[in-house]
């Protein structure tokens, strides 16, 4: 029997109510960290990557193996919790064990979960049957999340909470929608879901895209699920005549400026709502010169970041300038890449007119200074001079 095991099972005497696996040996270990927390019929491991957490449950008896296959030749400590004691055990370069114990008082107690994580209120339930998240691998048929994709599950829930945040304080029984550049359409489905079975609003959207493809299975999608009011429209939103008086406009990774276009034209329908995820922000890139920052400009990579900020801020302050109240918002896409900016905008009763001066002087001194011309910008003070 191996050093390890034989340390795990004197600490698997005691009743552990958590374990925290840390310190990799090598830098290329995928976990950067592993928790094991006592359930009610069992042990959940998690295991965290830089980015992303990954759910195992695992029964009292497969413990000790479990623990032993994880630590063997990658990690390099353990710390295991009961009642009244800690276990830390460090292993050495060479593998050997060095088990250490330490008395646990009353106030230091180890604070446990009372169910499953899984029980926060989230508004898509599971337990539910949701059709396209059936679909889409997140649901079981029983409307049971599938262990591997617990963080799409919880970045869809995300999307719709930013969403939810504006929808709660209205007072409508009937929306309608424009969604640009819908793509396969996963969240457009779920919106409509959100809109109709869990607020009990009448949603009228339409999913614009220009691959024919696309918008031929989503419209089959939609008949399958029985969704009467989604349809989807070959098109671009530049020109596209709307059906309806627009209450929300969603653009998720429109490229470049046909992020730019869309925001134009829901400012223009006097869209109540906008939820934006911009993405391939080039323009300003590629314009950027400056003087007095030249720092921002010497290195590839802060140029481009710089760049894609310096358009996200440029766009709140002009969607500011034309009556939005306006939020720059973290966002993780259902892909799991890095960090994103959502644009999350609502329209204002009436706006004092040195407000949105300031807001547009802000811009254009951030545009002066870096020689850019922003395509939203451009788009807004086009129409004014006309």
């Amino acid at each position: 029997m191996s050093e390890h095991k034989l340390c795990l099972e004197e600490i698997f005497k005691d009743k552990i109510n958590k374990v925290i696996i840390s310190a990799p040996k090598n830098k290329s270990e995928e976990y950067k960290k592993i928790n094991i927390i006592l359930k009610n019929k069992g042990y959940q491991v998690e295991k965290y990557t830089e980015k992303q957490v990954f759910h195992e449950n695992i029964s009292e008896a497969e413990l000790v193996d479990k623990c032993e296959e994880i630590i063997t030749d990658r990690f390099k400590q353990v710390n295991a919790f009961s009642d009244t004691k800690e276990y830390i055990v460090l292993i050495s370069k060479k593998g050997s064990c060095n088990l250490k114990k330490n008395n646990i008082t009353k106030a230091e107690k180890v604070k446990l979960p009372d169910s499953h994580n899984r029980q926060k209120q989230y508004i898509l339930l599971e337990g539910k049957v949701i059709e396209p998240l059936v679909d889409m691998g997140v649901f079981t048929k029983e409307g049971k999340v599938i262990n591997s994709m617990y963080d799409k599950y919880r970045q869809i829930n995300r999307f719709i909470e930013l969403i939810d945040d504006e929808v709660k304080n209205l007072n409508k029984d009937e929306l309608n929608i424009i969604d640009f550049g819908c793509g396969k359409s996963y969240l457009t489905f779920i919106v409509y879901y959100y809109l109709t079975e869990v607020r009990k609003i009448k949603a009228n959207i339409i999913g614009l895209d220009l691959k024919a493809d696309v918008i031929k299975k989503c419209n089959e999608a939609a008949l399958k699920y029985g969704y009467e009011g989604l349809k989807f429209e070959l098109g671009d939103i530049n020109g596209y005549k709307t059906p309806f008086d627009v209450d929300m406009v969603i653009t998720l990774h429109a490229c470049d400026t046909a992020t730019d276009y869309a925001l134009y034209n829901a400012i223009n329908w006097n869209a109540k709502m906008i939820f934006s995820v911009p993405c391939c922000q080039h323009e300003l890139n590629s314009q950027l010169k400056t003087e007095n920052f030249k720092i921002l400009s010497n290195y590839g990579i802060i140029k481009e970041r710089f760049s894609a900020l310096a358009t996200d801020a440029i766009r709140a302050n002009m969607l500011e300038y034309c009556g939005y109240k306006t939020q720059l918002l973290e966002f993780v896409d259902l892909s799991h890449t890095p960090k994103n900016i959502l644009i999350r905008a609502t329209k204002k009763g009436l706006t004092p007119k040195a407000y949105k001066e300031t807001k547009l002087k802000e811009a254009e001194k951030l545009m002066e200074e870096f020689s850019f011309d922003q395509c939203l910008y451009r788009l807004i003070k086009k129409d004014e001079e006309n």
